[in-house]
């Protein structure tokens, strides 16, 4: 079954430009051109990925992730056309998982989508991480913590596989970058620093004073959570 995507941006030559590039790669697509209708259209459609601008008419692309985030973890890759870092850092913190600055090459964000597809495809990898408080299922792609499952998003359970299963070891921002987003990611590598404060929220007792998911100073982030 080919993968579903939502694209959402009031641009009618981008949006029409991109749904054609995504259908030559055999993607099912949908469009909406405003923040009311995609919320609409995501309900019926149930998209695997959605690009979402974040200027929208009626509502914008910021309260259509908030409302997304409410009751789904699907992957969000979000658009601007902003320079200023603090609207992409403020996407990101709301629960997108990748963003793209306009103007973009479309193959550019066909590729970016293909490799977030492949990762959420899962692999070969049939196997459960186990830890004092942690447990993770690498093909089903679940986790929980002390029995309770944990509602991570594709990103965050992508960044706590990645450190489980490098467990004592320190791995810098670009070394996360790489085996996460991929090695042909061109963003800022504050991305990562994003998401492991919202993964920390989730995996914590305390975020303020982690202890799971340490910040190991000049080199980037360390899984220190005891095996069982």
């Amino acid at each position: 079954m080919a993968f579903k995507i939502l694209v959402v941006d009031d641009e009618l030559t981008l949006l029409n430009t991109v749904r054609a590039y995504l259908q030559q790669e055999g993607y099912t697509v949908q469009t909406a051109t405003n923040g009311r209708s995609a919320l609409l259209v995501f309900r019926d459609f149930q998209p695997d990925l959605v690009v979402l601008d974040i200027m929208l008419p009626e509502i914008d692309g910021l309260e259509v992730l908030r409302q997304l985030r409410q009751t789904s973890n699907v992957y969000v890759i979000m658009l601007t056309a902003k320079a200023d870092e603090a609207d992409k850092v403020i996407g990101l913190g709301m629960g997108a998982d990748d963003y793209v600055t306009k103007p973009f090459s479309p193959r550019e964000l066909v590729a970016r989508i293909k490799a977030s597809l492949r990762r959420l495809g899962g692999g070969s990898a049939k196997k459960e991480l186990v830890f004092a408080h942690l447990r993770l299922d690498e093909e089903a792609r679940l986790a929980w913590k002390e029995g309770q499952s944990l509602d991570l998003t594709p990103i965050e359970f992508d960044l706590l596989q990645t450190l489980m299963n490098h467990h004592g070891r320190a791995l810098s921002r670009e070394q996360l970058i790489d085996k996460v987003w991929g090695h042909d990611y061109y963003g800022d590598d504050r991305v990562v620093d994003v998401h492991i404060g919202r993964l920390r929220k989730k995996v914590e007792d305390d975020p303020t004073q982690p202890t799971m998911i340490a910040t190991v100073w000049g080199a980037g982030y360390r899984f220190e959570d005891e095996m069982a």
